[in-house]
């Protein structure tokens, strides 16, 4: 049965912490949550007039840049992400891996998929940004290298995909026929996903409801749900709104995805949703479960995995 409690850890983003917020976390939120409110409708306003005609006749098959924050996981990336990318029906794609200053082989590795649609940037560095438990890794870990990652994109759309999840193959085709159809901004689709051996469609939590706002949010017309990151499917000028490397600061909704879609919703983005399963979302090797369960259930190696280290 979940208690009020876990109800609360999952809405901070899945992981129970005793971590005590300070005064200038407090600050920090504060002025960041200030300027988000009052700047990105505005900006979301802008980036429409100036974007609207790109949108009107896109044509059978306008461009969609696909992208994927990475950091030493060469293997999974490959048999994964990067395979399921590359199968897509939907051709007219770019793909951009970005690195968190990865050590290992995953520029060799991506090299002999022998892609040109794919392109790969590793950063020059990857020094302290938080506080480096296992939970704010959950939380902010991807931040950098996907933000570089917006940075880069070319498409009139952007798909995410992490370096272990895998999608159907139909999943940018579906997905971008969704939006088209529907006029929308931002679009998710179902997920198959594995917990211990059991495998169950989830479709993520309606965007307007106490899974994301904890005292609730008017709104009107539809509430669609949200599904999960690598099923992100929305309009390039939506890149202007970057992830929170502070997001670990907050007091709810504290994991980088979840806030960058509150902040979406509260600049008054249109969304929906595909009822399909495009994404499948599975165990690493070794583990029996994803997300933050996995990362609190192999914690010590997940740490060591994540150190802070600069070349």
């Amino acid at each position: 049965m979940k208690t009020a409690e876990s109800d609360q850890s999952e809405r901070r983003g899945g992981i129970n912490t005793t971590y005590k917020r300070t005064l200038r976390d407090i600050l920090i939120t504060i002025k960041k949550g200030i300027w988000y409110d009052t700047a990105e409708k505005i900006i979301l306003s802008r980036q429409r007039f100036l974007h609207k005609k790109d949108y009107i006749d896109e044509g059978k098959e306008p461009f969609v840049s696909v992208y994927t924050p990475t950091y030493n996981r060469s293997s999974i990336l490959v048999e994964r992400a990067i395979s399921s990318v590359i199968r897509q029906s939907y051709k007219n794609i770019e793909y951009i891996v970005v690195g968190d200053c990865c050590t290992d082989d995953t520029e060799q590795q991506i090299k002999k998929v022998g892609d040109p649609r794919i392109r790969f940037y590793n950063l020059p560095k990857r020094g302290y940004r938080y506080p480096p438990t296992v939970e704010n890794h959950w939380y902010a870990g991807p931040v950098v290298a996907a933000n570089t990652a917006l940075r880069m994109i070319k498409g009139n759309w952007i798909a995410r995909i992490d370096d272990d999840d895998m999608w159907t193959d139909d999943h940018i085709e579906s997905l971008l026929r969704c939006a088209q159809e529907g006029k929308y901004e931002f679009v998710t689709g179902d997920a198959l996903v594995e917990r211990e051996g059991i495998r169950k469609i989830q479709k993520g939590n309606r965007a307007f409801s106490t899974h994301f706002y904890p005292n609730g949010k008017s709104f009107k017309g539809r509430n669609p749900y949200v599904g999960p990151t690598s099923s992100f499917f929305y309009r390039s000028y939506l890149k202007i709104f970057k992830y929170n490397i502070d997001c670990w600061r907050k007091n709810w909704n504290r994991v980088n995805d979840i806030d960058l879609v509150v902040r979406l919703a509260n600049a008054g983005a249109i969304f929906g949703h595909l009822d399909k399963v495009v994404t499948y979302i599975t165990p690493r090797p070794g583990e029996t479960t994803v997300a933050s369960d996995a990362y609190m259930k192999d914690a010590e190696n997940k740490l060591r995995h994540f150190e802070f280290k600069s070349k």
